[in-house]
């Protein structure tokens, strides 16, 4: 039952036309089915980006080698991750999502401290927290590989939820789920995604053309998860170059350089200012870029319908959110300290 509301939830997607499973074909249909296998269920965070295939398999490759995909992390740690970098970026969505998978290891005290904002009562699970916040350091016994997964997971967090923020509402459960049904459905979703056996990594990498160039540093430990982010990246950069001016993409890079990381706050007047140097007709697709980039839970319809009309289907949507998306994550992702164990 719930296995088929979450294919149906595929309708709350906002301002474009996620591909129903029954109508995916070529690209689309090849990741949804690796989405199904591997993770257990067609997530909708990953559905949504169907209007654009490219982009899709460059979402599923970030999210399953780094979260997915067996390595030397263990599940819970990076479960741990997802939710703490899912709570500080306010996405209230992917905190439900990976609390419930949290709590399906075993770990259910920590899952709700990490969603209220209370203390972790277990010292080891809160220190993984806070670094995954950039409030410190990783284990000092921490191996290579085991930070460059979890640092994979923060990144595809990063990305995730700025794109959850931008395309879907603030639950799993989708709103014709009655009040008194909630706990039922949600203990059920939690049994749904607990992890079975991890998937081999590298498997989703032939989904995506090699990158001419290589993964991130924080990443050459792990070689598949090195490739999957370096040919996620290629990908989502030509999505923003045919969707994107070119100097609309210079400011974002611009400014997010600049950036603390921090909230920018309830106003969105700063997205209004940055873009005041840029000709009239691209200020409002800097003005949607910046948002998503910096404090995507406040793009709302008004934002997305100033920029609409700048392309002819939901792909361009699509693609620009992802670009803004993937350059604030992996900038964001730059910034965590090396780790040398």
């Amino acid at each position: 039952m719930v296995r088929v509301a979450l294919r149906r939830a595929l309708r709350e997607v906002k301002y474009v036309e996620a591909v129903r499973p029954r109508r995916a074909r070529g690209l689309v249909r090849d990741v949804y089915r690796q989405v199904e296998r591997d993770f257990g269920m067609l997530a909708p965070p990953i559905a949504l980006h169907s209007p654009a295939p490219d982009v899709l398999a460059a979402a599923w490759l970030v999210l399953r080698e780094s979260l997915v995909a067996g390595g030397t992390a263990s599940r819970a740690g990076k479960e741990v991750v997802a939710a703490a970098v899912s709570a500080a970026n306010s996405c209230p969505y992917c905190v439900e999502v990976h609390g419930m998978a949290l709590g399906s290891l075993g770990e259910p005290d920590a899952a709700a401290a990490i969603e209220t904002g209370d203390v972790i009562p277990d010292r080891d699970t809160r220190a993984l927290a806070a670094w995954a916040r950039g409030e410190g350091p990783l284990p000092a016994d921490t191996s290579g590989a085991t930070a460059a997964e979890l640092t994979g997971v923060a990144v595809a967090f990063h990305y995730l939820n700025r794109m959850v923020s931008v395309f879907l509402g603030p639950s799993p459960l989708p709103p014709a789920v009655p009040p008194a049904a909630r706990a039922k459905a949600k203990a059920v979703l939690g049994f749904l995604l607990k992890p079975g056996t991890p998937p081999p990594a590298g498997e989703a990498l032939g989904l995506l053309p090699a990158a001419p160039g290589e993964g991130p540093d924080w990443a050459r430990p792990v070689q598949p998860l090195s490739d999957a982010f370096a040919r996620a990246a290629a990908v989502i950069e030509e999505a923003g170059e045919r969707s994107l001016p070119p100097r609309v993409r210079d400011l974002v890079r611009r400014e997010l350089k600049a950036w603390d990381g921090e909230p920018p706050g309830l106003s969105r007047a700063w997205a209004e200012a940055a873009p005041a140097e840029l000709p009239a007709g691209e200020r409002p697709v800097a003005r949607f870029a910046l948002l998503v980039a910096k404090s995507a839970y406040q793009v709302d319809a008004g934002v997305v319908d100033d920029v609409r009309p700048l392309w002819t289907d939901d792909r361009g949507l699509v693609e620009a959110a992802s670009w803004a998306a993937f350059a604030a994550a992996a900038e964001l992702g730059g910034r965590f300290p090396p780790h040398r164990p």
